[in-house]
């Protein structure tokens, strides 16, 4: 019975590993024609960015035609200044996809200047990777204390054992 269990959920561990290593693409604007110049404030790629939230090696993705389009990403002032004299990434193939590999703000602005002020820019903010539970110091170190150090008043062997019987619970149910 354990290992029909086994069978049963190793193909969902193993594309929930697959999904989360290689990280999400968006699609910018979340559709193919993104591209065209928005109507409306409520049709702008920073109104489309609201309801996603991006993490570090996630990516984005542009679809565009190469001879009327091309992607720049530009620092915040040049974002804020329509300009396109000196962008950090120029993207001209069409296809672009950008790996966000910090965490931080990006800019983006299309490369034909009165398309970038008609609309066509993005700015997002990448989240940091959040640090798991076993990376957080719950205590201070020895080092760290002032006072003299003080005698544990168990051995901890029954924390040890409750984490041992703990984790073997654990593994009958996933398996």
């Amino acid at each position: 019975m354990a290992s029909n269990r086994a069978l049963l959920y190793s193909p969902l561990l193993i594309s929930l590993f697959l999904f989360f290593i290689k990280g999400r693409e968006f699609l910018v604007g979340g559709k193919t024609n993104a591209r065209i110049i928005p109507a409306s404030d409520s049709e702008s790629l920073n109104k489309w960015a609201e309801g996603s939230c991006f993490q570090i090696g996630y990516s984005l993705v542009w679809n565009y035609d190469p001879s009327k389009d091309s992607v720049l990403q530009v620092s915040e002032k040049d974002y804020e200044s329509c300009s396109t004299s000196s962008p950090i990434g120029v993207y001209k193939d069409g296809n672009t996809k950008v790996k966000l590999d910090r965490s931080g703000p990006f800019y983006f602005i299309n490369g034909t200047e009165d398309h970038y002020q008609k609309g066509q820019k993005l700015a997002i903010v990448v989240l940091s990777v959040r640090r798991r539970f076993s990376d957080v110091s719950l205590a201070p170190s020895l080092v760290e204390s002032e006072g003299p150090a003080v005698a544990p008043t168990s051995d901890g062997t029954r924390l040890r054992g409750g984490l041992v019987v703990l984790g073997v619970v654990g593994m009958l149910v996933l398996f």
